[in-house]
């Protein structure tokens, strides 16, 4: 990648953009193991609201991540998975999870460093 490669428009930040999103990478890594319905989608995350869930669904699908499938049953259910193209991401979160643990710490530290910097100034 070189500089000209980080142009707005460009696909390095497409990716950038679809792991900027707290919610892409966690639902992505909830489905890692296969079809979910949206309760247990909910269940495995946790601290995710129903609403937020469905508009991360709906972006994940709208990207080619996540395929719906409805069943004709009463009552209807739903599941959603991970595409082929979607299942291409997990070794990019996992990266970011693993540096995430190895160096959370770190920033968090510097995190209050600032904090208390600025509330002295």
């Amino acid at each position: 990648m070189t500089n000209d490669d980080l142009l707005a428009d460009c696909r390095a930040r497409l990716a950038f953009d679809l792991l900027s999103n707290t919610w892409n990478a966690v639902v992505l890594w909830a489905l890692r193991q296969g079809p979910r319905r949206p309760g247990d989608l909910r269940a495995r995350i946790g601290g995710i609201s129903p609403k937020i869930l469905t508009e991360t669904l709906r972006r994940l699908e709208y990207n080619g991540l996540v395929s719906r499938r409805s069943y004709a049953e009463s009552p209807p259910r739903v599941e959603y998975e991970l595409t082929a193209l979607g299942r291409t991401l997990l070794a990019p979160v996992e990266a970011f999870g693993a540096w995430a643990f190895d160096h959370g710490d770190e920033v968090m530290a510097a995190q209050e460093r600032a904090d208390l910097k600025g509330s002295r100034g």
